[in-house]
Order: structure tokens, then sequence, then C-alpha cells
């Protein structure tokens, strides 16, 4: 018997594999990384799960002479040789860029498909098809959408929510005071988008709590603080965050506790957001009294929260979900006026942050630039959308939406390539993109499983894992960059991605633009090149390519000093001042303001959700949805997930009134769709809300017209937070539930 044991990274960490006569057969945390066991041990299960797709399909309809017939989703898919399938991929790009252009080929994917940068899924559907002759883009992402857009307008970039974070270690030897806004749930920790070497969070809690830092969680959830932290708890109504953030501004205002000296030198926009503290454009006086009725807070509450942040070293967080929801701009720009009012930005443990809550990584002490990444190539097409609006630009093509200052047309798409993703488990309103997904001519997919995704394509082609080729991996908020091996022999017929491109470019004449001449190994060694030439240049003293490969890992060597965020600017505004018009903080914006949106005014602002508890009727609560347990997103979901309906948690009280008992299945619904689920019943969940998580893969049953499994996206609006950077709002949603009286639900 052989046996082999080698390192390797996903989403969940790093790991070790065993591998038994070419079969793997255990995968385990490496170390004392502090990765979960359950989700790093599902590998094994997960690569031969009888969800993986054996060799290329093409959906029966698409196969027939007289046309595309049938529908995507129920029509048998039919086993064809990798030949075929590649011819027909070949012959369906050449039509399409023939006959309506390169921008009606819609390039898919999500950043989250696999760890490892040169087969990221992403970065080699977008060289592909830019190589082929161009293609639209999604800009932005689910996770951060609006961040992505606002943050720019307001601190000169992006950086805060996409890399950049005051470090944990500065919060635990300089920090008094934590206030985390949407939650620090010790399940996202788990997860780094490209993997981890170590999970460092916990033990940063632990240090800062033993110091003495005040933790204040502010969340309808009460699972959204770690176990073991003694943390206050704060309960509000979802979606008003804005206001308790402006109530605790317009405090600061009042009682002169607002840094003047700060704002002075460091903000632009002032009078502006002050006016509209004090309701002078609106007559309404942004007080603590005010916030606490649109939260559904106690006013005392809040006057005590406000006597906490008053003194002291205080780091204001929001987690990412806040702003996927209505007008979900502005709770970061809140944060931000508030963190400014303050005073303590740029300064160790105190100021602002995002993603605290969101996932491992964020604050980590780690140098960037040291995980190679794989370079794109220019999209000739020059066409975009925002990654939230996918379903309206397939529903309606030519339609004008607008965007940031700009005015899109949407292209009319005839066909979707998409490789590394699974809309069906991310976007809006499943149910509407169901019925949008059948209008482009061709859908072609690359996937290892038979998500719900690759079972409403035309074209299926078997993508292989990352433990079935070679690879760098690692992330620019972890210390480590790992070789990832290939572990095992592809499963079935599957092929990775920079071979499926390549035999497609080949057929198409553009494979010299698209690969470079550069095979696997190649590419592999190129990237490395240029970490080592990174490091030679900072005196660094980084492994060669064999050596990397042989030790598995390297510790990259930590920076000289903890991050703090924006501490340059601090230093010397003048020396280092922000991308912004004013080269300063804007707490009021006149480019927003040009804009024109009705949706997002010009400086921050409460803006009432179109679905909130302050708008229900009747029976109604607020559908919350987050990252189930043991899962990230949908991955994991067949060995880990199946099997049951998804949970939906809700308070005893409310379940009471609905005759709903603990474990009892349930049926989630509002006039967009319904879903089934298994009720869960908690006093860690606020009165009126209902939280589910979104892993459940999307199994429509239509005879009992419900979706099976429990995604709850079958209920979400597709609706976008505002028309200032589109982003996905999601967390806006009313539902209603009841008990579940039928049997004989299908699942595939």
């Amino acid at each position: 018997m052989s046996l082999m044991r080698a390192t390797s990274l996903c989403h969940w960490g790093a790991f070790e594999a065993t591998v038994e006569d070419g079969r793997l057969t255990q995968t385990r945390p490496l170390r004392d990384s502090g990765a979960d066991p359950d989700m790093i041990g599902a590998w094994s299960d997960l690569v031969y799960s009888e969800s993986r797709i054996d060799r290329p399909y093409v959906r029966a309809g698409f196969l027939r002479k007289n046309g595309r017939k049938g529908q995507r989703g129920r029509d048998e898919m039919i086993p064809v040789s990798w030949e075929q399938a590649l011819d027909l991929v070949a012959g369906e790009l050449h039509r399409v860029y023939r006959d309506h252009g390169p921008a009606s080929v819609f390039g898919g994917s999500y950043g989250w498909s696999s760890a490892g940068r040169l087969h990221h899924a992403r970065t080699q559907i977008r060289r592909f098809l830019a190589a082929a002759g161009g293609f639209t883009d999604q800009t932005g992402n689910y996770s951060w959408g609006a961040a992505n857009i606002i943050l720019p307008h307001v601190v000169g970039d992006a950086s805060a929510v996409s890399h950049a974070a005051t470090s944990w270690e500065t919060i635990a030897t300089d920090g008094d005071c934590v206030v985390a806004f949407g939650g620090l749930n010790p399940k996202n920790w788990r997860v780094t988008s490209g993997g981890a070497g170590e999970h460092h969070i916990p033990d940063h809690i632990v240090r800062a709590g033993k110091r003495g830092v005040r933790f204040i969680v502010i969340s309808p959830f009460r699972g959204d603080i770690p176990e073991g932290l003694d943390a206050e708890w704060i309960a509000p109504r979802p979606n008003t965050d804005t206001a308790i953030m402006l109530g605790l501004a317009h405090q600061a205002l009042v009682t002169g506790r607002a840094d003047r000296s700060f704002l002075d030198r460091y903000t632009a926009g002032q009078d502006q957001f002050f006016a509209y503290l004090r309701g002078e454009q609106d007559g309404i006086e942004k007080t603590l009294d005010w916030a606490a009725d649109i939260s559904g807070l106690q006013p005392e509450t809040l006057q005590a929260l406000w006597e906490k942040i008053s003194t002291g070293r205080i780091m204001l967080t929001a987690s990412w979900s806040l702003q996927r929801a209505d007008h979900g701009e502005q709770p970061y720009w809140a944060l931000i006026a508030l963190a400014a009012m303050l005073g303590q930005i740029g300064l160790p443990g105190g100021g602002f942050c995002f993603g605290y809550g969101s996932m491992n990584g964020v604050g980590a002490m780690a140098r960037r630039g040291y995980v190679p990444v794989m370079p794109g190539l220019p999209n000739p097409a020059a066409s975009a959308i925002p990654a939230a609006c996918v379903t309206d630009c397939f529903a309606n093509p030519g339609k004008e939406i607008a965007f940031n200052g700009r005015t899109l047309r949407y292209p009319d798409t005839r066909l979707v390539y998409w490789a590394g993703g699974n809309p069906f488990h991310h976007a809006q309103d499943l149910n509407l993109l169901e019925k949008a997904w059948q209008r482009p001519e061709t859908v072609i997919v690359h996937e290892p499983w038979w998500t719900p995704t690759a079972r409403r394509a035309d074209i299926v082609l078997p993508a292989t894992t990352s433990l079935e080729r070679n690879d760098i991996g690692g992330s620019s908020r972890d210390p480590y960059v790992f070789f990832m091996p290939k572990l095992i022999d592809p499963v079935g017929e599957a092929r990775d991605d920079f071979a499926i491109f390549g035999a497609i470019a080949e057929r198409l004449g553009c494979k010299p633009a698209y690969d470079e001449g550069r095979s696997e190994e190649a590419w592999l060694r190129h990237l490395w090149s240029l970490t080592e030439a990174k490091a030679a240049r900072e005196g660094i003293a980084a492994p060669d390519f064999e050596t990397l490969r042989q030790n598995g890992y390297w510790h990259v060597p930590p920076p000289e000093a903890p991050e703090v965020m924006l501490a340059p600017f601090r230093a010397d505004p003048a020396a280092h001042p922000l991308k912004t018009p004013s080269g300063r903080i804007e707490l009021s914006s006149a480019t927003i303001a040009a804009f024109d949106y009705d949706d997002c005014p010009s400086h921050p602002s409460w803006l009432e959700p179109v679905e909130w508890l302050g708008a229900a009727e009747g029976d109604e609560l607020h559908l919350l949805t987050n990252q189930p347990e043991k899962q990230l997103h949908g991955q994991l979901y067949p060995v880990l997930g199946a099997g049951d309906c998804a949970p939906v948690t809700l308070h005893p009280d409310d379940a009471a009134r609905r005759a709903i008992a603990q474990d009892s299945l349930v049926r989630v619904f509002n006039g967009r769709g319904a879903c089934l689920a298994r009720a869960r019943l908690s006093n860690a969940t606020r009165k009126g809300v209902a939280l589910m998580p979104t892993g459940a893969w999307f199994e429509p049953d239509d005879d009992n017209h419900i979706e099976a499994n429990g995604n709850p996206n079958a209920l979400t609006a597709d609706r976008q937070t505002s028309a200032l950077s589109r982003g996905c709002a999601a967390l806006s949603a009313l539902v209603r539930i009841e008990p579940w009286q039928r049997s004989g639900i299908a699942r595939k």
C-alpha cells in the first residue's frame, strides 16, 4: 500500500491530507491552526460525493436539431465526449461573437469558488473571455458591494473593507471598548477567502477581555456574541443601525464631546452633516429618543451606550452584513462619521473598522503582496454590470440604470458562461432568476458538483477541485503562503479550468493570448518569481520555488508594527491625503449630491427601508439571513447540509402565536415565494425576527409550490441598496411563517 501525507489549503484553513493508494482518505487541520475539524474533515467525503459530475453533459433539448427546446433545470442531461462538448462550446462562442458582439457574452463567476491563485476560476474565465474577444463582466460583489462604492467617496478608496484593518493586536493592548454593530459571530472566523494558516481572532478576543476591554454587540441575535465573551447585548430592530449611529453622533454634537480639532483638520462637509443632525433640513432632530423610537430600543439603553463610548479608546466596527440591506451605504458612512466625531481615527485600538465579525483574517498581523496573483487581461468589450443586477440584466436587455453617477445600459445577453460560482445560491429572488435564466440562448457551466446552477446549464464541463491540481494559495489577510500539491488524480473525467479554457482557446485561435505559452508548472514558477522579486526589494528572505514546494508553506515575516488604519493620514494629512476631492474624510459629499439620487443623499442619513418591522403588517417578521454553521455559502452542502431542510430561528413568543413547535416543519413565505424550514426556538433572537442560514441548494417543488431545502433567497427581493452602488439588499425582507401540514416533499 502506498501512503502519502501532504499539506494544502482551502477556505476553511490549512490542512494535512492523507492519500492511500491514490485515494484521499483523511483531511484534518494542520497543527494548532484553529481550523474547524468538521469543515476540514468534510473534504474527503466531498471530493467523492455522489454529486460529483463525472463527465461532460449537454441538456437534451439543446442537442435537438430543431432548436433549443425544453427548459433548463428540467431536461435530462446527456453525457457526451470531451471533444463534442468542447466543439459545442467553441461553436456557440463563435456564433454569438459573430452575430451579436462580445457584450452579449456574460462572464459569470465569484471569488469564493476555491483556494489557489493560478486556478482561481474568476481570474481564468475573465482571461479566457478577454482573449476570445471580450465579455460583459460583473463589478463589485455580494459580500460588500455597497461599501465598495460608498467608501471611495468618503475615505478615498475601498481598502477599509477589502483588506485594510486596524490590527487586533492594538485593540488588545490599547483599546478600551469595542462596539460591534452587526456582531462578532465566531462561526464567520472559520473562513478566509483564499485560506489561512492561522485563526487568530479568538486568542485576541481572550487577550482583550482579560485586559479589561469592554465589548458591546449590537445585533438582533445574541449568537453574534462569541461564546465565553462577557459582552453586553443590545438587540435593535434589523436595518436600524444607521439611526442609532446618528443618534449617538447627535449626542456627541450637543454635549460638546465632538472632537472639533479632529473634525476641522481631517474632515470635510461637517456643517451640512451637523445641520442634518440638528434637523435643519427636515425638521427632525436626530436625538437618542428619535433613534430609540426607530430602533425599538429604550432611550435609557442608548443613553447608557453613549456614556460608554464618550470616554476611553473606542473601536467602532460594523459587519459586512449591515450594508446588504436597503440603503446599505448609510450605516458604513454613519459609522465613519461617528468615529470622526469621537476623534480617534488613526489611533491604535480606536477609530473604525469593517468586517471583524465577518471573516477570519480581518485585523491579522500580515504583510501584504506575498501571495502571487494571476494577472488579468484587458476586456475589449469594456462592458460590466453591478454583481447584484444579474437577474435584472438577463430579464431586461437594453434597460438603462443609474449607477455611481453614470447611466448603464444592460446588454442583450445571448450566452452565459459561468465558472466558479452558484448564482442559484447567492442571488436574490431565485424564483425570478429562474425565469430570467431561461432567456439567454446558451448557458455553459464549469463545476465539480451538480449544483443548482450546473443543473440549469445547457453544457456542463466537469471541473477539478483544488485537491486535483497544483497551485499556490494564501490570503492578503494571513501571514502564510502555501504550495497546494496535486494530491489525487481527477475524479471521473474532470479537467481544471486552465486546461478547459486552453482547449477552447485553441479552437478559437486565441490560445497564445490566453496562456502566453505557459503550462501550469511554468505559470506557477513565473508567479512565484514575482513574489521572490518583491521579497528581495523589501529585504525579506523568501524560499525559492522548489523549497516552497518541498516545505509546503512559508511563514512570511510579520510587519514591523501592527497596522493602524489611516495612521499615516492622521500623522500628516497634507503628506498623506485621502483620494477624495478634499483629501479628507467627507462627512458630506458634493460628488454624491451632484448625482441627485433620492435613495442616497449627500451625507449619512436615515432612510426608511422598503421592508422592515416599522412597515410590517399583521404577523410579518423580518427575515435575516446569515452563513450556516458548518458551510461556506453553498459549499459543503452535499456532505454537511443535506438531509433536512434549513433551520429558521424564532423567538418562542413569536412561535407560540403561530402554533409552531420546536423542530416542527414550517412554511416561510411572502409574495415572492415560499420555502420549507425546520423551526428552532430561541430567546437569543429578538422578537419579530426570523433567522435563516443561506447554505441550502435551491430545490423548487412545483407540486407543493415551495422551495424544499430551505433556501431563503426564494424569499428575498431582487432590489439593490440604492442607485449609487446597486449592492445586494437581501437583508431587507418581510415574511410570514406558518406550520407545514403537507407531506411528500421531493428532493433530488
